[in-house]
């Protein structure tokens, strides 16, 4: 009887992921379809990101985590570098207050250290404005590459050991999720990726092990409450076992 009640749980439309994870993809591709310079695409795409932390909250989500710019991205043109630097500058600058108001917590996560000193004294700012909120956990990753944050965390429980805190021996799973990004927060439930690749691009490769994949041909900038749904629903069918039975 216990097992038939918790079906209909699971299957109830409360039955949402507490976390999720989304590559947010297109915003160039959506620009070129539209005719329009790559980077409104960026800025459509920004429309985006407001609208689905609003969705969190309408949902219930408990962390919501944003791939923004990956360790690759660097690899673009310079011109394009600086404008999304300035863009993700602004939007910590304006958008902080109505983060803190709607009770939502910013974290940002990855190397943090080579972005430029006026961004990361926005970040800072940012972070302890709403370091006491809990409605959402919004986390946006700048920087950051699922390799980077493992070898970071290993350089953290190397030094350890080099220091004589720890012993080889003492290095397991538990140990690693301690060092790396996003750890003491829910697991990664559901992994989104929009604009119509089938790949997670070096993001939360340790984090996401067990996480369920969505892939969607959806562009980011037109990303909306249908296609979140649809997204949800997928999560909801899934039987996740962990590698039991």
């Amino acid at each position: 009887m216990e097992k038939i009640i918790l079906q209909k749980n699971i299957n109830n439309i409360h039955y949402y992921p507490k976390h999720i994870a989304i590559i947010m993809d297109g915003n160039r591709r959506w620009a070129k379809k539209n005719k329009k310079l790559k980077y409104l695409g960026h800025k459509k795409g920004v429309k985006t990101v407001k609208k689905i932390i609003g969705l969190s909250l309408k949902y219930k989500i408990k962390a919501l985590t944003l791939y923004a710019f990956s360790s690759e991205n660097w690899k673009r043109s310079n011109q394009e570098i600086k404008f999304l630097m300035n863009l993700f500058q602004k939007i910590l600058d304006i958008e902080a207050v109505n983060l803190k108001k709607q009770d939502i917590r910013l974290k940002i996560i990855g190397n943090i250290n080579q972005l430029n000193f006026s961004l990361q004294k926005s970040i800072t700012k940012a972070e302890l404005l709403t370091k006491n909120n809990n409605k959402l956990l919004l986390n946006i990753a700048i920087n950051y590459g699922g390799r980077w944050d493992i070898i970071n965390s290993i350089k953290k429980i190397a030094f350890k050991i080099y220091n004589r805190i720890l012993h080889p021996n003492d290095i397991n799973e538990n140990m690693i999720n301690n060092y790396i990004c996003l750890n003491n927060i829910f697991p990664v439930d559901l992994v989104i990726r929009t604009g119509g690749e089938h790949r997670i691009s070096n993001f939360l490769i340790w984090q996401i092990a067990y996480s369920e994949l969505y892939f969607t041909q959806t562009l980011w900038p037109d990303f909306n409450e249908y296609d979140f749904k649809q997204a949800l629903n997928f999560f909801r069918k899934r039987h996740r076992r962990f590698g039991g039975d």
